[in-house]
C-alpha cells in the first residue's frame, strides 16, 4: 500500500473521530444517547438502518457468496427487502404509535411491559449476546479486509486498532454520532463501489466475454441456490427485523411513525438490488481473476471471503485503493458502531437497570459509555478468536431469531400474556437452535431433514413450547396495567 492511501485511510478515520467527539459534546442524557433525541427524519434513519443491516458481515460476506455460488448469492438480501418492508406495514405502528412505549430506550423493554421483569431480563441478556456476535463479526471483517491490503499488518493488529477506531466514537458520541456517521459512511461505500470497485474490476478482469467463457453457467445464474439455503436464509434475515435492537433504537429516534416506515422503506429498496448485486458481482470478478491467473500473486485463496480484497489490493492504484478501502471500511464501521450501542444499550438498560436507573443523569451518561468501551474490548477479544464473518454474523442472527420471534408476536398481537410460556420459549428456542449448529459441525455425521437450518427448529420449539404451557397453565398471565 501507498503513502498516500494510507494518508486517505487515516484522513477517514479521524472524521469519525471527530463527528464522535462533536456529538460527545452535545448529548445531555440517555434519550440522546441511545435514541437520538426520538425527532430524526426518514433519511438519515433509513441510511443509518441500511448501511447496519449491510454492514461488514454483508459486505465482505457477500463478496465470499459471490465468489462461492455466484449472483444467486443476491437471494440473501432479498429477504432484508422482504423482512423490511413487512416490518413498515405490521410492526412499526404497534410500536411507534403506542404511547405506551414513548419513553422506551431498548427492545427488550417490550417483553417487561408484556411478560414482567424477569422475562424482560431474559431477553436482555439474549439481545446482549447476539449482539456482541454481531459486533464481532464486523470487526472481524474489517481486519479481514485490513491485513489483506496493508502490507505487514496482521490479523491481530488489524483487529485492534479497526475496533479501537469503532469504540471509541461509539463511546463519545452514542447513537447520534452513530446514525449521522452511518449516513456518510453509506454515501463513502456507494461512491466507491459504483465510480470505483465494480468498473475498475469489470475492465481488470476483461469484461463480460472472459467472465462468461470462465466462469461455470451456474455462477451467472439466478437460479444456482436450493429451496432449502432460501428457507434458512428466510427464517434466518426476514425475522430480525423483528427482533433487532439496533432497528428498535430508530423506531424510537424517528420523529413518528410514517417517518419510521418510510426510512424502512428506504432501506429495502437499498439492500435488494442494489446493494445485493454490487456485492456479489465483485465477488464473481474476484473469482474470475483468480481463474485467470490476475491474483497468480495471492496464490490459493482456501477463504472465499479474502477473494474480494485481494482483488481490489491487485488492481486498484495507489489513491484509489485508499478511496475503496474507506469505503468498505465505512460499511464495516457502520454496522459494528450499531451493534455495539445495541449491546450497551441491553446492560445498562434491560440487565442492570434496577441500579443504573437511580443514579444522577451525569452518572448514568458515565456508566452508559463505561460500558460501552468494556462490550467494544469484549467483542475484539471474541472476534479475536473467530475466522468466518458470515457465520459468526448469522449465528448471532439465529440465537436471537429462534428465541425472541415467538413471544414478542405474542405479546403484540395476543391478550393472554403468559409471562412462563414466553420466558421457556426463549431459552429453548435459543438452546435448540445452538445445540443443532454445533450438532451439525461434530463429527457424528449428524443431519437435519432435508438439509433444513436449525434456526426452523429452534423457532419450531419456540412456538411449540410457548402455546404448550398457555395451554397448560392459561390463568398465569400478566396483565401490565394491573401492576
Amino acid at each position: 500500500m501507498q503513502v498516500i492511501d494510507a494518508l486517505i485511510f487515516l484522513v477517514y478515520m479521524a472524521a469519525m473521530l471527530g463527528v464522535g467527539y462533536f456529538y460527545h459534546q452535545k448529548n445531555s442524557g440517555t434519550d440522546d444517547y441511545y435514541v437520538g433525541g426520538r425527532s430524526m427524519g426518514p433519511w438519515h434513519i433509513g441510511l443509518s438502518v441500511v448501511a447496519t443491516d449491510v454492514g461488514g458481515g454483508f459486505s465482505i460476506g457477500l463478496g465470499g457468496l459471490g465468489f462461492a455460488m455466484g449472483i444467486s448469492g443476491s437471494w440473501m438480501l432479498f429477504t432484508g427487502l422482504l423482512g423490511a418492508w413487512l416490518a413498515a406495514v405490521v410492526l412499526i405502528p404497534r410500536v411507534k404509535g403506542n404511547p405506551a412505549f414513548a419513553r422506551f430506550l431498548t427492545f427488550p423493554q417490550l417483553f417487561a411491559y408484556f411478560f414482567g421483569s424477569r422475562v424482560g431480563l431474559i431477553a436482555g441478556f439474549i439481545s446482549l449476546i447476539g449482539y456482541i456476535g454481531f459486533t464481532s463479526s464486523q470487526l472481524l471483517a474489517g481486519a479481514k479486509l485490513a491485513s489483506s491490503t496493508f502490507d505487514g499488518v496482521g490479523m491481530t493488529e488489524s483487529l485492534w486498532i479497526m475496533g479501537g477506531v469503532a469504540v471509541i466514537y461509539t463511546v463519545m458520541g452514542g447513537l447520534k454520532a452513530v446514525i449521522y456517521t452511518d449516513t456518510i459512511q453509506w454515501i463513502i461505500l456507494l461512491a466507491g463501489l459504483i465510480g470505483i470497485a465494480i468498473p475498475m474490476a469489470w475492465i481488470a478482469v476483461g469484461g463480460w466475454s472472459v467472465i462468461s467463457q470462465t466462469l461455470e453457467p451456474e455462477m451467472l445464474s439466478l437460479t444456482n441456490v436450493t429451496w432449502q439455503q432460501i428457507l434458512s436464509w428466510s427464517f434466518t434475515i426476514i425475522p430480525i427485523w423483528f427482533v433487532g435492537m439496533t432497528l428498535y433504537q430508530r423506531i424510537y429516534a424517528s420523529r413518528d411513525v410514517k417517518s419510521a416506515q418510510k426510512a424502512w422503506f428506504i432501506a429495502g429498496l437499498l439492500e435488494w438490488p442494489l446493494m445485493a448485486f454490487m456485492g456479489v458481482l465483485l465477488g464473481v470478478l474476484a473469482r474470475v481473476a483468480v481463474d485467470t491467473g490476475l491474483m497468480a500473486a495471492a496464490g490459493s485463496i482456501i477463504d472465499p471471503e479474502l477473494g474480494l480484497p485481494l482483488l481490489l489490493k491487485t488492481i486498484l492504484p495507489a489513491g484509489l485503493m485508499g478511496l475503496v478501502l474507506a469505503a468498505y471500511f465505512s460499511a464495516i464501521l457502520s454496522t459494528a458502531d450499531s451493534c455495539l450501542m445495541a449491546a450497551s444499550g441491553n446492560l445498562m438498560t434491560d440487565i442492570l437497570h434496577p441500579w443504573t436507573r437511580v443514579l444522577p443523569l451525569e452518572r448514568q451518561m458515565y456508566f452508559s459509555k463505561l460500558f460501552t468501551l468494556l462490550l467494544g474490548i469484549f467483542a475484539i477479544s471474541i472476534a479475536a478468536a473467530s475466522s468466518q464473518v458470515l457465520d459468526l454474523m448469522l449465528y448471532s442472527y439465529a440465537f436471537m431469531v429462534s428465541g425472541l420471534l415467538v413471544p414478542l408476536l405474542a405479546g403484540l398481537y395476543t391478550k393472554n400474556r403468559n409471562p412462563l410460556a414466553a420466558g421457556s420459549s426463549m431459552l429453548l428456542g435459543g438452546i435448540t437452535t445452538i445445540f443443532l449448529q454445533e450438532s451439525l459441525k461434530s463429527d457424528l455425521n449428524f443431519q437435519l431433514p432435508w438439509g433444513l437450518d436449525p434456526n426452523l427448529f429452534g423457532l419450531s420449539m419456540a412456538i411449540i413450547t410457548y402455546f404448550s404451557i398457555q395451554l397448560i397453565f392459561p390463568n398465569y398471565a400478566y396483565r401490565h396495567e394491573t401492576k
